[in-house]
């Protein structure tokens, strides 16, 4: 268990000796009192009767009944964040009753959704309206869902004889998104959908749908119905409306989770970010993206243009774990039916070589237009020469793009947009 603390403490079981040694304490005081006599005797069971009926009024100290609510100050109540950000987390306590209290110890904890459990531990000192609030950070967080347990109120007397403990009930689900960066422009991508476009027009005429994608200008024997009135009314010149072509092709985007091709969880992630980005980028352009993620069980999300789909697809992202084991070939033939033809067809994975040439290939020959983003981490210091590992990197690359492939490597993730916008390509 991953037990980061910023301030620890022990929490200590009740010993029954304690409470022993406090009946044996009264009773010796009163038989010394009942047997010797005197102001000696008398103070002594006087003040030992106080003592104890301090440590006993304990248990009414109102912990038990303690009231608190949890607050996020960085993000607010929707709790939407992206992995690697913090959380600033405030509770904020109220203690009723009138049994003095020196301090309250809170112990909080935060679960996600595979069983990890982090446990937050820190001391706060009431005012005199029994009234609290402890401040903590929490490391940054991976993508996934999480969720606040019970919060703990534990506090003690001022010999340290007796504890006292309450529970607040302020459970909380926490979504972490995956990580995403802003891609400007795909240069590639477009090039190829205006080539498509620009083939598809000597061949077949293009449908529109009625979704509205712009505004141009008039042509000559428009209908009336095309015409954009509210745009020629501030232009002073004819308007038409443009409508989105079915001819454009869908993309699909197939994440590969299998187990034994990544190297570790840092690799996974960036995969899993790159597709978040991917699908951000689609969002704000409008394009029909659609998703294949071969995992434990295989999901496919078809190709669509809308806030709600990209929300749905984003959810899947949040909790899919690098857990599968067919190979990429037979997840392609179970989904052969369901992939449109003619698309782009979008490959995150860290494999190469052979198995992925294949990959490629079945695509090519499926008449769709396969692109292969390879994802492998950051090369580890060795005593090897650095040229050597880079080479065999451009060697892959070269080989996808000599037989007519699209293909980028991506190490991390701040390199994305340079590398689809054109800035930075292998010869």
């Amino acid at each position: 268990m991953n037990r980061p603390v910023f301030t620890r403490f022990g929490v200590r079981p009740r010993f029954p000796a304690a409470l022993w040694l406090l009946i044996s304490c009264f009773t010796a005081s009163l038989l010394f009192m009942l047997f010797q006599g005197g102001k000696l005797a008398s103070m002594l069971f006087i003040i030992v009767t106080l003592l104890s009926i301090y440590l006993l009024s304990g248990n009414w100290s109102g912990v038990r009944r303690a009231q608190g609510v949890r607050k996020l100050t960085n993000i607010g109540q929707e709790a939407h964040l992206e992995a690697g950000q913090s959380l600033q987390i405030g509770i904020g306590v109220q203690i009723p009753g009138f049994w003095p209290i020196p301090y309250i110890m809170i112990k909080d904890q935060l679960v996600r959704l595979n069983g990890e459990e982090t446990i937050f531990e820190g001391s706060l000192v009431p005012d005199w309206k029994r009234r609290g609030e402890l401040l903590y950070s929490t490391p940054p967080l991976r993508r996934g869902y999480y969720r606040f347990g019970r919060t703990e109120c534990l506090t003690e007397d001022i010999f340290g004889f007796f504890q006292h403990k309450g529970r607040l009930e302020l459970e909380q689900p926490i979504t972490v998104y995956p990580q995403t960066v802003t891609i400007r422009e795909w240069a590639q991508f477009h090039q190829m959908l205006k080539g498509m476009q620009h083939h598809s027009t000597t061949t077949r005429a293009h449908r529109e749908t009625t979704q509205i994608n712009g505004v141009r200008e008039y042509i000559y024997g428009d209908r009336l119905s095309r015409i954009h009135w509210n745009a020629t009314a501030k232009t002073g010149t004819w308007k038409s409306k443009e409508f989105e072509r079915e001819s454009l092709p869908k993309t699909i985007i197939l994440l590969d989770r299998t187990a034994r091709a990544y190297g570790d969880v840092a690799e996974f992630e960036l995969a899993v970010s790159i597709a978040a980005s991917l699908f951000r980028y689609g969002a704000s352009r409008d394009l029909a993206l659609g998703l294949l993620s071969n995992g434990k069980e295989s999901t496919f999300i078809e190709a669509k243009q809308s806030q709600n789909h990209h929300k749905m697809i984003l959810k899947h992202l949040v909790g899919v774990e690098a857990d599968g084991y067919r190979p990429l070939n037979q997840i392609l033939k179970e989904h052969a039916r369901d992939l449109p033809a003619g698309c782009f067809f979008v490959l995150i994975s860290p494999q190469k070589g052979s198995v992925m040439m294949q990959v490629l290939t079945h695509l090519d020959h499926l008449q769709m237009n396969p692109c292969h983003i390879w994802v492998h981490g950051k090369p580890s210091l060795s005593l090897k020469p650095q040229h050597t590992e880079k080479d065999k990197q451009e060697d892959w690359i070269k080989a996808i793009r000599s037989q007519g492939y699209m293909g980028y490597e991506v190490s991390q993730l701040t390199d994305l947009p340079n590398l689809l916008g054109g800035a930075k390509r292998y010869a």
